[in-house]
C-alpha cells in the first residue's frame, strides 16, 4: 500500500521533531497505522537555516501555499503558529480535500468552530492533540477514554513557563522578575512573555478542554483570565505556612446555571498531586462521575513531546482514511448536531474560597472590623494568621482564609475592607480550590 504523504507548514522545533519521530519510529508507526507515513514537502521562512532534522527527500519551499495545494499530499500539518495566516492555510487545505493536523491552540480556540464546520462539510478530519499540554494525550483521554463519563470539572497546569516561575519562586525564594528573566534566558519564555505569564496561552488551552468536556462551542472570549505577574514571594511563603501551594490553574467546572471557565493563580492543598507538579511540567486533573478523578502528567512542550502528539494525530487520521466520515470521532467529542450553547458564568457569579492578605494597623479591633464586614456577607473565616510587628512598623500583615462564597460578595467585602481606616493599601486576593471530588 502506498505511503500516506504528509506536508509540513513550518519546520522549526516541532516540525523538525515530527520529522525525527517519524524517521526514528517509522517501522513501529506504520505497524500501528497500517501504512507508512512520509513527509514529502515542507515550507519554511528561511530555507538556509540549519535544522534539527534531516531534510533529505523532503521538498522545501518558502511558499506555504505550495504545500496546501500540492495534489500529492494527503495530510497537512500546520505548525507555523499565529492565527491569520494559519487560518487561511488550514481552510485552503480543507477546501482542497486534505486532512489537517495542528499544534496551534490559538487557532483552534479562536477559529475552531469555523474550521470544524468546514472540515465536516468537506468530509475531512482536523486533529489537534498537540494544541494542549504537549505530549500529554489529554484531548484523546477526555474525548474517547472518558466518553462514558459526565465530566464534572477539570483543573490543569497547562503552561510550563508559568509553572517554572512559580516553582523557582517557591523553592529558591526568588522574586517574579528575577525568575522571569531566567526563564527567558533558558528559552522557556518569549522576549514578550505576556501570553504565558498573563494566562492567555492557558486560556486558549482551557477553551478547548472546556468544549470537549461539556459539548459546547469554543468561546475563548468567555474565559476569565488572570496572570501570575502580581504573585509575590510573600504570598508563596504564606501559602506554604498554611499548607498550600500556589499554582496557575485553568479550571472548567459545571455549576448551577452554566459552566465556569477561568484561569488564575490558585491556592491548592500541598497534599494534592497537582500541587507537586513542578518546573515546566504540565498536568490535568479530570473529575468524571464514573471514573472519579484521573490525573494526566507529562511534558507540556518541547520538540519530541509535542511531536509525539502530532504523530499520534497522524496515525489517527491514517487509520480512518477509508472510514465513513460519519463514523469518525467528533472534533469536540460530541456529535456536531449535539453541540449546544451553555452559559459561561461571569466571574462574579463563581463560588470559591479565598486567601486574603492585607496590611492592618497594629491596634485592637481591626481584625474584628474585617470579620464583621465578611460576616455581613455570609463569608466565614477558616483560618487567621496575624504576624507580630517589626521594629518601627505600625502595620502588620493580616492573613485570612475563607470558606466558599460567591465572588460578587467577596468583591463588595474587599471594597469595604480597603476603605477601613485600619487597613493600608489594597487587599491581595488569591482564590483557593481544594480539588476534591465534591
Amino acid at each position: 500500500m502506498k505511503p500516506v504523504k504528509i506536508g509540513l507548514l513550518g519546520l522549526g522545533t516541532v516540525g523538525g521533531g515530527t520529522v525525527n519521530v517519524l524517521e526514528r519510529n517509522g517501522a513501529e508507526i506504520s505497524r500501528r497505522a497500517g501504512r507508512a507515513l512520509k513527509v514529502v514537502q515542507a515550507s519554511a521562512r528561511d530555507l538556509t537555516k540549519s535544522r534539527i532534522c534531516s531534510t533529505e527527500g523532503i521538498a522545501l519551499t518558502e511558499r506555504s501555499e505550495d504545500v496546501v495545494s500540492n495534489p500529492d499530499i494527503d495530510i497537512v500539518v500546520e505548525l507555523i503558529g499565529g492565527t491569520d495566516k494559519a487560518l487561511e492555510l488550514v481552510l485552503s487545505a480543507i477546501a482542497n480535500g486534505k486532512h489537517v493536523v495542528t499544534a496551534n491552540k490559538a487557532l483552534i480556540a479562536l477559529h475552531g468552530n469555523e474550521i470544524f464546520a468546514a472540515a465536516q462539510e468537506r468530509g475531512v478530519m482536523v486533529a489537534f492533540e498537540a494544541a494542549v499540554a504537549g505530549g500529554i494525550p489529554i484531548i484523546k483521554a477526555i474525548r474517547e477514554g472518558l466518553a462514558g463519563n459526565r465530566i464534572e470539572w477539570l483543573a490543569g497546569i497547562i503552561n510550563g513557563t508559568g509553572n517554572f516561575i512559580l516553582t523557582e519562586m517557591r523553592d529558591k525564594g526568588r522574586d517574579f522578575a528575577d525568575v522571569l528573566a531566567e526563564a527567558q534566558k533558558l528559552g522557556y519564555a518569549e522576549a514578550d512573555p505576556t501570553f504565558d505569564v498573563e494566562g492567555i496561552d492557558a486560556a486558549h488551552k482551557l477553551t478547548i478542554l472546556g468544549s470537549i468536556a461539556f459539548g459546547k462551542p469554543l468561546r475563548f472570549d468567555k474565559v476569565y483570565v488572570e496572570g501570575i505577574s502580581k504573585i509575590t514571594s510573600e504570598d508563596i511563603d504564606y501559602a506554604e505556612e498554611l499548607g498550600y501551594r500556589i499554582k496557575h490553574l485553568g479550571i472548567a467546572r459545571r455549576a448551577n446555571g452554566g459552566v465556569e471557565l477561568r484561569v488564575h493563580p490558585t491556592f491548592i492543598p500541598e497534599r494534592r498531586l497537582l500541587a507537586n507538579v513542578d518546573g515546566v511540567m504540565n498536568a490535568v486533573l479530570v473529575q468524571g462521575d464514573a471514573a472519579g478523578p484521573t490525573l494526566y502528567y507529562g511534558a507540556g512542550a518541547g520538540a519530541d513531546a509535542t511531536a509525539s502528539a502530532v504523530v499520534a494525530d497522524l496515525v489517527d487520521v491514517v487509520r480512518t482514511l477509508a472510514a465513513d466520515p460519519e463514523a469518525r470521532v467528533p472534533h469536540l467529542a460530541f456529535q456536531p448536531d449535539a453541540i449546544s450553547e451553555v452559559p459561561v458564568l461571569a466571574m462574579e457569579d463563581v463560588e470559591t474560597a479565598y486567601y486574603l492578605r492585607m496590611a492592618a494597623a497594629d491596634r485592637p479591633g481591626v481584625l474584628a472590623e474585617v470579620a464583621h464586614i465578611l460576616g455581613e456577607r455570609g463569608i466565614s473565616i477558616e483560618a487567621v494568621v496575624q504576624k507580630a510587628p517589626e521594629a518601627g512598623m505600625d502595620h502588620v500583615p493580616l492573613i485570612l482564609l475563607t470558606h466558599r462564597v460567591r465572588e460578587g460578595e467577596m468583591n463588595e467585602a474587599i471594597n469595604r475592607i480597603e476603605a477601613l481606616e485600619g487597613i493600608q493599601g489594597a487587599v491581595t486576593r488569591i482564590r483557593v480550590e481544594h480539588l476534591d471530588a465534591n
